[in-house]
């Protein structure tokens, strides 16, 4: 991190508010609180100097009422206060309040934009505390976020993780005629870049999205001069629907978010919807916007290891102790369970098994597995060492279920009682047992219970829609049009998996799509699995468990020995909003569903379970497997 002796210094003028530590200077409209420029060494801007200052460094939203659309709010304070102002902090607050002249005009919120610098900083802080007051009406929260609109002449190289990253097209490319929008507006064919090296490729910002769990650091970096902006998220307490939420990054643009909450990759369900007369309050953030410089002749590409390095320190150091919101609450406030998490599968061991490796999290109390759509409050996740032991730490006060899910286990976990958080104390949970979906032995499995398609047969992209970092790349499902390639692999019948022979690695299409037609009509599909069962308990009960890591506008039907039963032995119905299959997700939200099979419908010899999704109206619709497992009928004395 560069270094100043200069204390920090607060400029305040008619217009524009400056904050500069010496580093780096920021600069805000005023009352506005939009992020107009970010001076540091020899840029004038990192910012795009191109755009109107509104739209350079801005915190949005998206709501909506029950009966209206969604409208879109790049959110402008209307005034203006110092919070600290000292030489080693200055805190400053852009604010915004509601009544009821507004009621239609905008969101029925008050929200209180923060920006925060320090002595010594290589960048600065940002947080929101939003408020919703028990005599307003109702509204529905579809997205709020933070942007950065970067200089595109100098911002070419982007990196999210340590293998996505890469020299990025321009915003330009993206548009007519060097750009030809493909399936949905986000998907762009690059045919005629200014880059001639990426003539061919697709575009798309989901290609870029990730779970929450691993949204650590992201951002740009300038090749000349060596410089780079980033996003870090010290921890995400504050996002929705936990740590497989997905959510994006950062784009072209040169583009850089920090998603706080979204309904991509969940739909509907996560989208907080409020009453009237419902009290809610909530802090999003902090976030550390980081910039960082190399010396010229140095690799600029080292500028993504020290940002990591900056994402390991800011982690350590939350909660952070300089936000002045009594709203955000420092470590002695908070409070900590521990324990040990164990699993009990007689069919798999006469013995408890350590939880090794499981998430284990606090969530708003709820339903099993209710913390995936939760979107009001806060959560707090950590994983299980090796033995299942876990501690969650820095809790915000409060009513919390523990919840948890195991890898190589279907199911989730909750724990019965409500945990109440209070200061300073740690909550010693001693061994909890989950005891996971489980009837009799296994008689075949397709798959890991880990809710992810991800080790299924994900097909090469189509050589006309290719985006090159994703080539020979372990996330193979984040090319474009995957789904097309399903008809052309089975043109004219289904996938049929026959058990003991097929490999689902190569055998099993990572999603149950529609076909599509030469009419460009598209078909619901049906996938057959054959099997072998020696003995049959004509009176026993089987049970097929169905795991399944996404689902959009869809059906699951299961029919068994019979593919052309009018009525199915279960149906789903219409299940699932969360667009992974064009998003490019691998999977959305966890669904298992439980099917008893009755011994009479099976037979000794072949069998065979057809699966059906029928809903086609759309490409887009279908099914992503997680895990597929058939048991038989309950036994006395399992082998361990």
């Amino acid at each position: 991190m560069a270094m100043s002796p200069q204390g920090v210094q607060l400029h305040v003028e008619d217009h524009h508010v400056m904050i500069d530590n010496g580093i780096l200077q920021v600069t805000l409209s005023n009352p506005d609180g939009i992020v107009t420029g970010i001076r540091y060494n020899d840029i004038d801007n990192l910012l795009e100097v191109l755009n109107d200052e509104s739209n350079r460094g801005y915190w949005d939203l998206v709501w909506s009422t029950p009966s209206s659309s969604g409208k879109f709010d790049v959110i402008n304070g209307t005034s203006f206060r110092v919070i600290v102002e000292n030489e080693e902090q200055v805190e400053v607050s852009f604010t915004r309040t509601w009544d009821p002249s507004l009621e239609g005009k905008f969101v029925p919120l008050n929200i209180d934009k923060r920006f925060i610098m320090l002595r010594g900083s290589s960048g600065f802080y940002s947080y929101a505390i939003y408020e919703h007051l028990k005599e307003w009406p109702g509204f529905n929260l579809g997205e709020t976020r933070i942007a950065f609109k970067l200089r595109k002449d100098k911002f070419h190289y982007m990196a999210v993780e340590d293998n996505r990253q890469r020299y990025m097209p321009l915003p330009d490319d993206r548009l007519p005629p060097r750009g030809q929008p493909l399936a949905y507006p986000e998907a762009v064919l690059l045919v005629n870049p200014v880059e001639p090296d990426l003539k061919g490729e697709v575009d798309d910002k989901y290609q870029y999205s990730c779970n929450n769990k691993d949204i650590g650091v992201h951002g740009w970096i300038s090749m000349d001069p060596p410089v780079g902006l980033w996003h870090i998220t010290p921890s995400y307490e504050f996002r929705s629907g936990g740590p497989l939420k997905q959510n994006l990054t950062s784009h072209v643009g040169p583009t850089t978010l920090t998603v706080f909450l979204s309904a991509h990759y969940a739909g509907e369900d996560l989208v907080p919807k409020f009453g009237g007369g419902e009290e809610w309050k909530k802090v999003f953030g902090p976030v550390f916007i980081y910039v960082n410089s190399a010396f010229l002749g140095d690799d600029p590409l080292q500028l993504w290891a020290d940002a990591k390095l900056q994402m390991t320190i800011e982690a350590q150091s939350w909660p952070y102790t300089f936000p002045a919101s009594e709203d955000f609450p420092k470590s002695d406030n908070r409070g900590s369970v521990s324990g040990r998490l164990l699993v009990q599968d007689r069919y798999v061991s006469n013995t408890y098994i350590s939880a090794d490796g499981a998430y284990v999290g606090l969530a708003a109390p709820g339903e099993v597995g209710s913390w995936q759509i939760e979107c009001k409050g806060y959560q707090f996740w950590s994983r299980a060492d090796e033995n299942g032991y876990f501690s969650i730490n820095d809790i915000r006060i409060g009513d919390y279920n523990l919840y948890a899910w195991v890898p190589g286990f279907i199911g989730d976990y909750r724990h019965d009682s409500i945990l109440t958080i209070i200061p300073g104390h740690d909550i010693d949970m001693g061994e909890i047992v989950y005891e996971p979906p489980r009837d009799g032995p296994t008689l075949w499995e397709i798959g890991i219970p880990d809710r992810s398609a991800a080790e299924f047969f994900v097909p090469d992209p189509n050589p006309k829609f290719v985006n090159r970092l994703y080539l020979n790349h372990p996330d193979r499902f984040r090319q474009y049009g995957l789904w097309e390639r399903y008809a052309e692999l089975y043109p004219e019948k289904d996938l049929v998996y026959t058990v003991g022979v097929s490999d689902y690695a190569k055998d099993w299409f990572f999603a149950q799509v529609t076909r599509k037609k030469e009419d460009n009509t598209y078909q619901g599909t049906t996938w057959e699995i054959n099997f072998k069962l020696n003995n049959v308990d004509k009176k026993g009960t089987y049970c097929l468990r169905l795991a399944l890591a996404s689902a959009t506008f869809s059906e699951l039907q299961v029919r068994v020995n019979d593919p052309k039963a009018n009525r199915p032995l279960f149906s789903s119905g219409l299940i699932g909003k969360d667009n992974s299959i064009a998003r490019h997700g691998i999977h959305g939200l966890y669904w298992l569903y439980n099917v008893n099979v009755s011994g009479a419908r099976l037979v000794e010899g072949d069998n065979a379970i057809f699966l059906t999704q029928p809903r086609c109206t759309s490409p887009f619709q279908g099914i992503m497997y997680d895990y597929i497992r058939f048991e038989g009928p309950p036994t006395p004395s399992p082998t361990s």
